[in-house]
């Protein structure tokens, strides 16, 4: 049996990928900061079987403790939204930058077989050339991408300077059942919709996106620890989703299609909300080659998912 730390493991993502660890038979500690009730592993009904410490991930006393004896990590904890970024750069980079090094500072004295740090699309920053590909320039414009795009830079310069097996993954907009924030597109669309609400959205629907399923990113994050583990994963950075962008209008006519809703959605804005990039979707095609994982599920198998998961549980 392995010991695998996730920090950030009540959040939506990290919650799916901590179940899934359970369900491979590992014993999990979850470093996160105090969650109300309905967070991700009571959602999940696992609560009860990993090892909880609340705490701040630049707190180096307790992501000391949480990083001791363990074979894996994965640092998924972080700042994640555009918006209070934007409004709170400071505590942002005090979060996803410091939260990155003092993660990386303990594992390089705990001696783990495996770090896997979340970075993400955005670091990339707005691009004329696309899909992104893990060898394009790191071009941030904005608070939320270059603090994505300095913890992506510092986790790698480890590999180098401290021979760390640690890889850094890119990940596309990630969706699905499980996920409780409301400011984020898919679960607000599909909660509005199920309602009998009209969805306000914050665009005129053109922007595009690479949307992945969790189910798919969770697959990502455990090949990637594999070949972290196995010596080819080890320095890189790696990209994860379907290679394919959608619009956001799209994207809402498949849930309303989905949702059997006759509400027409409140387009508000025009072109992308400030501070979001009006299109991106990555290349995942260096992890397939590394590793053969590919996205499973299509865009209409994933909302399907979701918006029953939302029905069932709304």
């Amino acid at each position: 049996m392995s010991r695998v730390l996730v920090t950030g493991g009540q959040g939506f993502i990290g919650g799916h990928l901590v179940k899934a660890l359970l369900d491979r038979g590992d014993e999990v500690v979850v470093l996160d900061l105090p969650s109300a009730p309905g967070g991700a592993l009571a959602l999940h009904g696992i609560l009860a079987e990993v090892e909880l410490i609340e705490g701040d991930v630049a707190d180096r006393e307790a992501v000391g403790r949480a990083v001791a004896g363990a074979d894996s990590l994965f640092h998924l904890a972080a700042q994640t939204l555009v918006g209070p970024a934007a409004a709170d750069p400071l505590g942002t980079f005090r979060t996803n930058v410091e939260g990155t090094w003092t993660v990386l500072e303990a594992a390089r004295g705990a001696g783990p077989a495996a770090v896997v740090v979340a970075s993400s699309d955005k670091a990339y920053g707005p691009s004329d050339s696309l899909p992104y590909r893990e060898d394009d320039e790191l071009r941030p414009a904005a608070t939320y991408e270059g603090s994505k795009a300095a913890a992506d830079v510092i986790a790698r310069s480890y590999r180098d300077s401290w021979e760390m097996p640690v890889a850094v993954t890119r990940l596309a907009n990630v969706y699905g059942g499980g996920d409780l924030n409301r400011s984020r597109l898919v679960p607000e669309v599909v909660r509005a919709f199920l309602d009998g609400r009209a969805p306000k959205i914050r665009s005129d629907g053109s922007p595009r996106r690479d949307f992945l399923h969790v189910s798919d990113a969770v697959a990502a994050y455990l090949a990637i620890e594999a070949a972290v583990i196995a010596g080819p994963g080890r320095g890189e950075a790696l990209n994860a989703g379907t290679g394919e962008a959608h619009s956001v209008r799209e994207l809402i006519g498949l849930i309303r299609e989905k949702a059997g809703s006759a509400q027409e959605p409140d387009f508000e804005g025009e072109g992308s909300p400030p501070g979001e990039i009006d299109e991106q979707y990555v290349d995942p095609s260096k992890l397939a080659d590394l590793t053969g994982w590919t996205a499973a599920l299509s865009l209409d198998e994933g909302i399907g998912e979701a918006v029953e998961w939302y029905r069932q549980y709304r």
